[in-house]
């Protein structure tokens, strides 16, 4: 994880800053102190999952872009979909290297909805296990092709639906940041997928961004959830609280999506 970046979020926390920190191919938009919003190139843009969830219409969102969020900011699941943005380009951006750039600037629009501590959005990427662990790392989002196997030597495989999804949108053409934004879903969300699949020998694990050809992989014929690797234990030996707000109101949201 980028530590100059982690580090700089803190301290942007604890000033109560308002304003744009710039981070590699990204940015994060901060009012007083939390994030209010946060963009990658690597991942799906709210917008996208908006419209997607049937949230918001494609003139809504230019309207509220422009500064006119109008009734938009009232809409149903608007908080849960701005959350899932911000964590979804949180992981991309505190995995890579690069150096935060930070200046004052007005908050964003989304900052009545959306407003998550630094220190729990560093946390729970983290809570994520290694970025750069397995056959699918993080930096190869958007850069390898996703290549179905061409033959499967598995009698049976459970999949998800949203296994099942990103599979029918493997074509051997698109990365998973693609994938992700012609689904409307988290680039996040599709890695978790694409790793599991390359895992049931679905996939083909790519190399340093060409395919590679499948391994042969025996076991239980159920897909399984990688183990995460634990969160680093703060020195002392102290956690910083839960806020337990936060992820009352995420699992609320959630819930009313399901």
């Amino acid at each position: 994880m980028g530590i100059d970046l982690a580090d700089e979020l803190r301290r942007l926390e604890d000033a109560g800053s308002t304003g744009l920190l710039h981070a590699g191919d990204g940015v994060f938009h901060l009012a007083d102190g939390t994030v209010a919003a946060a963009e990658c190139r690597r991942t799906t843009g709210l917008d996208r999952l908006a419209l997607a969830a049937g949230v918001a219409g494609t003139d809504d969102w230019q309207r509220a872009a422009a500064g006119d969020p109008g009734t938009v900011l009232r809409r149903p699941h608007l908080e849960t979909l701005a959350l899932l943005s911000v964590f979804d380009a949180a992981y991309f951006l505190l995995s890579a290297p690069a150096v935060p750039e930070f200046r004052p600037a007005p908050p964003h629009w989304l900052a009545p909805v959306c407003h998550i501590p630094p220190r729990v959005l560093v946390r729970e990427c983290a809570r994520r296990g290694d970025p750069e662990a397995g056959p699918w790392p993080a930096r190869l989002v958007d850069r390898a092709t996703v290549v179905p196997v061409r033959r499967v030597r598995r009698n049976r495989v459970v999949l998800t639906g949203g296994q099942a999804e990103v599979l029918a949108a493997a074509d051997s053409r698109r990365s998973v940041t693609v994938i992700a934004r012609d689904l409307g879903r988290t680039a996040y969300g599709c890695l978790e997928a694409v790793r599991d699949l390359t895992a049931a020998g679905l996939i083909e694990p790519p190399g340093d961004g060409r395919p590679q050809a499948a391994s042969r992989l025996t076991g239980d014929p159920l897909l399984r959830r990688r183990t995460r690797q634990p969160v680093p234990v703060p020195e002392g030996g102290d956690w910083e609280p839960v806020d337990q707000e936060l992820l009352l109101r995420l699992r609320s949201a959630l819930e009313d999506l399901a």
